[in-house]
C-alpha cells in the first residue's frame, strides 16, 4: 500500500509497505540462515492427513453427535483446526515499511527510512502513525519503527 503525506515543513513524503514473503535477515539469525529444504514441512503435512483420515475411519458407529451426522461435524473441526495455522502464519508476516522524501536530481530520494513491521493489522496502525508525526514534525518519529538510512 502507498500513502503520500504532506510533512509540516510542506515537503511530499511517500509511505510504501510491502509484505515479505521471507523473514529479513538479521544478525542474530546469520548461523540460522541456511534451510534444509522444505521436505520435512511435507512430510509433516502428510502425517497430519493420515492421521485425520485415520480419526474420521475410527470413530465408532455408537458415537452421536448433535445436530447432525459425526462426519460433518468432525471434518468442519479437522479443516478449522487445519487452515488455522495458514491463516495465522499469512497474518504475522513482516512488513517492510518505507519513507521518502525529495529527489537529488537523480531520481533517489533525498530522505528515506526504512523499518520492518510485524502483522497485517499492526502495519495500518503504524502506517496511520507514522503519516500522523509527518504531518506534525515533517518525519518520522525517532521512537517508532522507521530508522533513518543513510
Amino acid at each position: 500500500m502507498t500513502r503520500v503525506v504532506r510533512g509540516a515543513d510542506g515537503r511530499m513524503w511517500t509511505l510504501r509497505s510491502e509484505m515479505e514473503w521471507r523473514q529479513p535477515a538479521t544478525a542474530d539469525d546469520f548461523e540460522h540462515d541456511v534451510t534444509g529444504g522444505n521436505l520435512s514441512a511435507y512430510v509433516l503435512l502428510g502425517l497430519v492427513v493420515v492421521l485425520a483420515v485415520v480419526l474420521v475411519v475410527a470413530i465408532p458407529d455408537d458415537v452421536v453427535a448433535p445436530w447432525s451426522s459425526k462426519m460433518l461435524w468432525l471434518g468442519l473441526l479437522i479443516v478449522l483446526a487445519v487452515l488455522f495455522f495458514p491463516a495465522r502464519w499469512a497474518l504475522r508476516r513482516p512488513w517492510t515499511v518505507v519513507a521518502e522524501t525529495g529527489d537529488n536530481g537523480e531520481g533517489e530520494p533525498e530522505e528515506r527510512w526504512t523499518g520492518t513491521i510485524r502483522g497485517m493489522f499492526t502495519v495500518r496502525q503504524q502506517v496511520n502513525r507514522i503519516a500522523k508525526d509527518i504531518q506534525l514534525d515533517s518525519q518520522p518519529g525517532l521512537e517508532g519503527p522507521l530508522q533513518p538510512v543513510a
